[in-house]
This record gives structure tokens, C-alpha cells and sequence, in this order.
């Protein structure tokens, strides 16, 4: 399930937030959730493979904007998408967004203005999406010395559309409990990726925009649509909506 959130200012004054403003919609939406299912989500998740998944996935901000050396300035409305598999997560979206007064992003204070619900299904086993915020795909590698370092992978690489998988099949499981479909899923860049050289809290995230191409089992189709397509999706990373 998806939401289509569009938010305004008082008196519609520009919203303005630093060009790396991921981590405050990231506050905004635990915020939003009742407290109880925000603290599990933060703190425990749900896990597989010795990983831990939160599940849900938002876009970057949509709307007219401009860009002032550190800052970015929307003119109101402004949009967002957020996408999450679970049930209970988006129910307590839905009713924390309809009941506060404000969706703070930083210190600018905004009102839901509407919200809109979606429930895209997949079709067969062939998926094109429109990717709202950039996939990120990696790995923590080992240098010679035992120091770590972080490896980031790009579309048309093998461990790309590996780890890809691996992913799907971890968020699977943690969420329905059970082993995984059977059968890979394949990827194809549908134009040239574009690299995006991001940061989350001070640390430097690589990830890459472009429409996909994705074939291979059903489930694991519809839960990249709505959990989001690689990982650090809670980070507001992999979200993608439906080409038609």
C-alpha cells in the first residue's frame, strides 16, 4: 500500500531544508506512528538472514523548488510518497497523518493538506518502475588490515542484481515468515543510471535513479513495489511507483 501525502505551509511561505533532509521525513514518519509500533520498528524491525527490516520506503520530496548553495527551498504543495507492505504500519500512518496537527521537517511545521491511497498490484512476472528516490545496493567488505569499508554497487553489475535478490528474499521472509518464492529476479536498466552522491547523518550513501526492468517470481515483484528496491530503504532510498 501507498500514500500520496501533499503537504502546505501557513500563509504558503517556502519550505526550506537542507539538501540532505532524508533523516527529517525519516523523524517525521516515526512521529507519525503510535508509539508502541514506532519504537518496535526503530529498535527491533523484522528480521532474516541476520538482518533486520523495517519495510517501508519513501520518495524524495516533489514539487518546485530551488537550490541555494546548502539549502533547498519548495514552494508549497509539496508531495510525498510512502510505500510499505505491512498492514499495521500503514494503518498507523494513515490515522497518525489524519490526527497531528503538523508534519514537522526540521523546524518548518506543515499541515496535511490530503492524503491519497493507493494499492498497486503487479501483473505476470515483468515489472517497469519509476524509481521516487535512488536505489542503493552494497556491501561492507575487509580490507587487508581487518579495517571495514563500504563497497557500492551499480546497475548492469553482477553483484548489483545479486544482492538485489538476496534482499528481496531476506525482506520476504521476515515479513511473511517462510521461505522465499523460488526463481531470481533480473533486472535491466531502461536508459543510462544516474549516480547520486547523497548523506544520511553525516555518512556518504552512492545510489542510482533510472527506470527498471524487472522479470522473475510474482511476490517478490510486488514486495520491491512496495517495500522498496535495495537496501536503507527506511532511509527514504528504493522507492519506486508502477510504469503503466
Amino acid at each position: 500500500m501507498r500514500f500520496y501525502v501533499e503537504l502546505v505551509t501557513d500563509s504558503n511561505k517556502e519550505l526550506v531544508l537542507p539538501i540532505q533532509y532524508n533523516y527529517f521525513i525519516q523523524s517525521a514518519l516515526y512521529r507519525s506512528l503510535d508509539q508502541d509500533f514506532a519504537s518496535f520498528l526503530h529498535e527491533q524491525g523484522y528480521e532474516s538472514g541476520g538482518r533486520k527490516f523495517k519495510l517501508f520506503t519513501f520518495s524524495r520530496l516533489m514539487g518546485r523548488f530551488q537550490i541555494n548553495k546548502d539549502t533547498i527551498a519548495f514552494k508549497p504543495p509539496v508531495k510525498l510518497v510512502v510505500s510499505s507492505p505491512v498492514n499495521e504500519f500503514c494503518q498507523s500512518l494513515i490515522n497518525g497523518l489524519l490526527a497531528k496537527e503538523a508534519f514537522q521537517l526540521e523546524k518548518n511545521y506543515l499541515r496535511v493538506e490530503s492524503v491519497r491511497v493507493e494499492n498497486p498490484g503487479v501483473n505476470g512476472e515483468t515489472l517497469k518502475i519509476r524509481l521516487l528516490s535512488p536505489v542503493v545496493v552494497y556491501s561492507t567488505l575487509f580490507k587487508p588490515e581487518g579495517t571495514k569499508y563500504t563497497c557500492y554497487f551499480q546497475p548492469g553489475e553482477s553483484e548489483f542484481t545479486r544482492l538485489i535478490n538476496e534482499n528481496l528474499r531476506n525482506k520476504y521472509e521476515a515479513l511473511y515468515d517462510k521461505n522465499a518464492p523460488e526463481g531470481s529476479v533480473d533486472i535491466k536498466s531502461l536508459r543510462q543510471p544516474r549516480l547520486h552522491v547523497m548523506r544520511y547523518k553525516g555518512i556518504v550513501i552512492k545510489g542510482y535513479s533510472a527506470p527498471f526492468e524487472l522479470k522473475g517470481p510474482k511476490p517478490l515483484l510486488q514486495l520491491a513495489l512496495e517495500a522498496g528496491l535495495g537496501s536503507k530503504n527506511s532511509m527514504g532510498f528504493g522507492c519506486g511507483e508502477l510504469v503503466r
